[in-house]
């Protein structure tokens, strides 16, 4: 079962880079394979168990639910449900620390998931560099913005 982990540190307090990345209905707003995303049945965004209908740049469609997610500890769980691609038992965690020096934020993301023997190669480089680098990257050049 293939394993990606990465973290970064992003020049911004924790508590602002938390406002961003709770909202679970926000990923368009920083995640550049995302298009548009939308709550299923209009429910809270940080209710556990909502389900975000995410339509990518290409249009495909991605369902993932959100299992877990603390404002204290500044974390939050999901999975994949529906994707068109061979990505199999995908559960995702993100965790958010406080850096004192500096006032920054350490942000650790990981995911755990199964793929075909042949597809394990570029899901585990779909996911390392085409989600969670980009993500990293993108919140990093436009904090201001997000923050606003």
């Amino acid at each position: 079962m293939p394993r990606v982990v990465k973290s970064t540190i992003i020049d911004a307090p924790v508590d602002r880079v938390w406002a961003i990345l709770r909202d679970f209905n926000g990923f368009d707003r920083w995640l550049p394979p995302i298009k548009a995303s939308a709550i299923e049945r209009h429910l809270p965004a940080d209710l556990i168990g909502c389900i975000r209908r995410v339509q990518l740049q290409d249009g495909a469609e991605v369902r993932e639910q959100l299992l877990g997610l603390s404002d204290l500890e500044m974390t939050f769980s999901y999975c994949l449900l529906d994707t068109p691609i061979p990505l199999f038992n995908y559960v995702a965690h993100v965790r958010l620390l406080p850096v004192t020096d500096g006032n920054r934020t350490f942000w650790h993301w990981e995911a755990r998931f199964t793929a075909p023997p042949a597809a394990e190669p570029d899901m585990t480089h779909l996911v390392s560099e085409l989600i969670f680098q980009a993500g990293f990257e993108s919140v990093r050049n436009n904090y201001n913005a997000l923050a606003a």
